[in-house]
């Protein structure tokens, strides 16, 4: 009997898509709100650009997820998107004006919300439940490794050459466009398309969740209360500096850190794959819930590195599961509908975490906003034991 193929060579290409997308991306991530500042952006307008530019990648991955739904095509948003994205970065270096900036920002997280839901449920389409943990955490282990490939590339570029912000803008096209390049070879099967129920707008694929299966319902739920506490990593990095660790080691905690999460990515889907989804978020959210409480009282630089390898592991146990979940709780013809709406609420509710996140650090302590997350994770998690189990039915 002929084996068949866990990794399919779409999965392969797509993996390689985000790993050279990432490395874009990563590259300018240390040096973004140094070169914004040092073109005239104050702190209150990188803000709002920040803000903008999420909330146009959050709305758009719904609205694309579901068009994508309805064409019954997935690889002509996977080009366009990473097109956007990748062309993004030049354009962010020829001029300095605030509306040139503003529009080339949301050019790259419009790229982003294109081609997320359609990505992934071409990921879907290519596994079956028995193998769905794997290809979701192959996925996510090369687009992360790219996310730590990146940060170095930037820090060796700058240090033989400081403050060439602009140059590196225009190194950071090239993996992009090798993941365009990627794009190209990739081949989709054929679907039939899902005529829409009535006009489609920006904000019509909140129409979905109502008439969605219960069990997406109540995991949409606990994903997007997950996320309402769960602020941006940008914390985690500022409590390295609140403790007094330098520039190097705060940037050198966050490529281990990234480095774990992609080298333990593929293990924990196939963990997921053999003990099941809910399972293995469950421990991730654990130990997210650990690390968050150790952190309010940590000062060591070991202890912090022991704790960015646990984050690792949580990030792992939890990114690629829980898409690969929310595909086992919808109907195929709604995949990307089901995680781009998953994922455009959950960008608004990371937002308002960050702000409340910002707001507790400020006007109690820093100690104070990890020792709440750790907190409302733990109750997080007794909800998730309430739900059902996906049940495996390819």
């Amino acid at each position: 009997m002929k084996k068949t193929r866990i990794i399919t060579r779409s999965v392969w290409i797509l993996s390689l898509v985000s790993l050279f997308n990432d490395i874009s991306s990563e590259m300018l991530y240390p040096v973004w709100p140094v070169y914004l500042n040092s073109i005239g952006f104050s702190v209150i307008l990188i803000g709002i650009l920040e803000g903008l530019a999420e909330a146009t990648a959050g709305f758009s991955k719904g609205y694309f997820g579901q068009l994508s739904d309805i064409k019954g095509k997935r690889l002509p948003f996977v080009q366009l998107g990473y097109l956007l994205t990748a062309v993004s970065k030049p354009l962010m270096a020829l001029f300095t004006f605030p509306v040139w900036v503003f529009g080339a920002r949301t050019t790259d997280r419009l790229g982003k919300g294109i081609r997320t839901a359609a990505r992934d449920a071409l990921l879907s389409e290519e596994s079956t439940l028995k193998t769905r943990g794997r290809i979701f955490g192959l996925h996510r282990g090369m687009d992360t490794l790219g996310a730590a490939i990146g940060p170095m590339v930037a820090l060796a570029f700058l240090y033989f050459h400081p403050q060439a912000y602009r140059t590196l803008f225009f190194l950071a096209f090239l993996p992009g466009l090798c993941a365009v390049i990627c794009t190209l070879m990739i081949r989709e099967k054929k679907k039939e398309r899902t005529p829409a129920a009535d006009k489609t707008y920006f904000l019509s694929f909140l129409k979905y969740i109502p008439g969605s299966d219960r069990n997406y319902r109540k995991l949409l739920a606990g994903l997007l209360a997950f996320a309402l506490v769960n602020s941006s990593d940008v914390f985690l990095l500022l409590m390295l500096k609140y403790r007094g660790l330098s520039d190097t080691e705060l940037i050198g905690a966050y490529i281990f850190y990234n480095l774990v999460y992609a080298l333990f990515s593929y293990p924990a889907g196939k963990l997921a794959d053999h003990f099941g989804f809910k399972a293995l978020f469950i421990a991730g959210l654990v130990i997210f819930s650990i690390i968050y409480l150790e952190m309010a009282f940590n000062t060591s630089m070991e202890g912090f590195y022991i704790l960015f390898f646990l984050y690792g592991i949580y990030a792992a146990s939890t990114e690629g599961v829980a898409k690969a979940w929310i595909s086992t709780v919808c109907s195929p013809k709604d995949t990307a509908t089901a995680i781009g709406t998953y994922e455009g609420l959950r960008s608004l509710t990371t937002l308002a975490a960050s702000s409340i996140a910002g707001m507790i650090w400020f006007l109690i302590s820093p100690s104070a906003l990890f020792i709440f997350t750790a907190v409302a994770v733990a109750g997080i998690v007794l909800y998730f034991f309430s739900l059902s189990s996906p049940v495996k039915k390819q």
